[in-house]
C-alpha cells in the first residue's frame, strides 16, 4: 500500500514498534542511565563550590574576550565598583542561575525517561541532556588552570565527557528523530564526528607531519559539517514522515534561536564599551542561550505541541523584520530630521521635537507595516496555506449567489482539491423523492410552527 506521494506506508503494527527497546535490554540499558545519572549528579553537586571560588577570581589574559564565561575581569570589576555591587554578590548571582539553568536539562531528562525510556531516541537524548546539564559547571573550572597543566585525572575524565558530548550531538543529528543511521553511508559521516575528537586529543597525533596535521582536521570537519547538514535535509525530505518534519521544525527553530543568542552573548561585548554596565548582562544572555536548545529537545522528544511551530516560526520572521525595519525608520528619521532641524536653526543640539516626531511616526507606522509583512511572509513561506485560504473565501463568497447544483458541485471539488490536495475525490449527492420533500416539509412545519 502506498501514499499518495507514492512511497510505502508501514502497517499501523511495526509504526507502534518502530525505535522500541525490548527485554532484556531495556532493563540493561535503564540500569546503565541511572549509574551515568548518578556519577554526573556527584560531578555536579562537587563541581559547584569549587565554581563558586573560580569566579572570584580575576581574569588576568591580555584580551578579556578569551576568559571564561563569568569570570570577572578588571573592567567587570570596576564596573561592580561604580554600581556599589560586592564581588561575593555577582558571583553568588552568577552560580545561582548556572545552576538552575543546568537543572532544566536534568529536569528534562527525568521527563523523557520517564516517558519515553522504552525509545531508542528518548533513552538517548535523556542521557545527552544529563550530560550537557552535568557538565556545564564542572567544564568551565578548566578555566582554573589557563596557562597550566590540569591534574592528569581530572583532565582525562574532562576528555571523555567531552568526547561524550561531542559524539553524541553528532549521533543525534545524524539519527534524528527515528534513531536510524539512514542512508547507510551516514556513518561515514559519524566516523569523522569521532575522527575530530581523537584528533585533537592531547598529545597531537603525527605533529612532526605538519601538512597531515593540517589537512586532515580540515577535510574531516568539511565533511562533518557539510555531510551531516545535507544529511539532515535529504532525511527531511525523503525520509521523514509529517510529524517528524514537524520535530525537525522544533530543533532547528530553537537551534536558530540558541546560536542567536549565543551570538549576542559573545559577539556584542567587543563592540560595547569597556564602562559600560549592560556588559554584565551579557554572561547571563550567554546562559540563557543554551536553555531554549534543551527546551526545543524537550519538545521535539516528548512531541508536545508539535504543530503549533508553523505558527511560531510565522510570527518570529514577522516580529523580527518588523523590529529591524522600524529601528532603521527610527533611526532614519532622528538622522534626517535632526540635519533638517540645525540646518535651519543652527543649533548643534538634539532637539526633542525630533524624538517625539520620530516616537510617534513608529506608533502610526507599526500595524500597517506589520500586516504587510505578514501578508508578504505568507504568500513568500506559506504559499499553500495563503492560497487555500483565499480559495476558500472565494468559495464561500460564490455560494451566496450561485444557484445552479452542477456549477456549485464542480467548484466544490475544485476547491477540495486545491486546498487539501488529496489523492482522489469523489462528490456523492443523494437523490430525494416527491415523497421524501413531502415528508421533509411536513417535518419542518411540525418542528417550527
Amino acid at each position: 500500500m502506498r501514499s499518495p506521494q507514492g512511497t510505502p506506508l508501514q502497517p499501523l503494527s511495526s509504526r507502534a514498534s518502530y525505535g522500541r527497546i525490548s527485554q532484556p535490554w531495556l532493563t540493561v540499558a535503564r540500569g546503565i542511565w541511572v549509574v551515568c545519572a548518578l556519577l554526573l549528579l556527584a560531578n555536579f553537586v562537587a563541581s559547584i563550590p569549587a565554581y563558586y571560588q573560580f569566579l572570584l577570581t580575576v581574569c588576568t589574559l591580555p584580551n578579556p574576550s578569551n576568559c571564561p564565561t563569568g569570570q570577572l575581569t578588571p573592567g567587570t570589576v570596576q564596573i561592580l565598583d561604580h554600581l556599589h555591587l560586592s564581588l561575593s554578590s555577582y558571583a553568588a548571582y552568577f552560580v545561582t542561575l548556572d545552576v538552575v539553568l543546568s537543572l532544566l536539562p536534568w529536569g528534562l531528562a527525568l521527563l523523557i525517561f520517564w516517558r519515553k525510556s522504552d525509545e531508542r531516541m528518548g533513552l538517548f537524548v535523556s542521557l545527552l541532556l544529563m550530560l550537557f546539564g552535568g557538565t556545564g559547571v564542572a567544564n568551565t573550572l578548566l578555566g582554573v588552570w589557563a596557562g597550566t597543566q590540569p591534574p592528569p585525572l581530572l583532565s582525562t575524565l574532562f576528555n571523555l565527557i567531552s568526547g561524550a558530548e561531542w559524539i553524541g550531538l553528532g549521533a543525534f543529528l545524524l539519527t534524528f528523530p527515528t534513531g536510524r543511521f539512514v542512508p547507510r553511508w551516514s556513518w561515514f559521516v559519524f566516523s569523522c564526528w569521532i575522527l575530530t575528537f581523537v584528533w585533537n586529543l592531547p598529545p597531537p597525533s603525527l605533529a612532526q607531519f605538519q601538512v597531515i596535521q593540517v589537512v586532515v582536521p580540515l577535510l574531516a570537519s568539511l565533511v562533518v559539517f557539510g555531510g551531516t547538514l545535507f544529511i539532515m535535509v535529504y532525511r527531511y525530505v525523503r525520509v521523514f514522515d509529517a510529524t517528524q518534519r514537524q520535530q525537525a521544525k522544533w530543533f532547528v527553530y530553537a537551534t536558530v534561536v540558541s546560536i542567536s543568542l549565543l551570538v549576542l552573548g559573545t559577539e556584542l561585548p567587543a563592540i560595547v564599551p569597556a564602562d559600560s554596565p549592560s556588559l554584565l548582562l551579557f554572561p547571563t544572555i550567554f546562559l540563557f542561550s543554551s536553555a531554549f536548545f534543551y527546551l526545543g529537545l524537550g519538545f521535539v522528544i516528548l512531541r508536545y505541541r508539535l504543530w503549533d511551530i508553523d505558527v511560531l516560526i510565522n510570527r518570529t520572521l514577522v516580529y523580527v523584520i518588523l523590529t529591524i525595519s522600524l529601528a532603521l525608520i527610527y533611526l532614519g528619521l532622528v538622522v534626517g530630521l535632526g540635519a533638517l532641524v540645525r540646518l535651519f536653526t543652527r543649533e548643534l543640539g538634539q532637539s526633542p521635537v525630533v524624538i517625539v516626531v520620530s516616537t510617534l511616526a513608529i506608533y502610526a507606522l507599526f500595524q500597517p507595516l506589520r500586516q504587510r509583512i505578514q501578508a508578504l511572509i505568507d504568500r513568500r513561506f506559506y504559499r499553500r496555506k495563503y492560497n487555500a485560504a483565499r480559495t476558500l473565501e472565494a468559495f464561500s463568497a460564490t455560494l451566496r449567489t450561485e444557484t445552479d447544483l452542477a456549477q456549485l458541485s464542480e467548484q466544490l471539488v475544485a476547491v477540495v482539491e486545491e486546498t487539501m490536495q488529496p489523492a482522489h475525490v469523489s462528490l456523492w449527492l443523494r437523490q430525494t423523492t416527491p415523497a421524501r420533500e413531502q415528508a421533509d416539509v411536513l417535518e419542518q412545519h411540525s418542528c417550527c410552527p
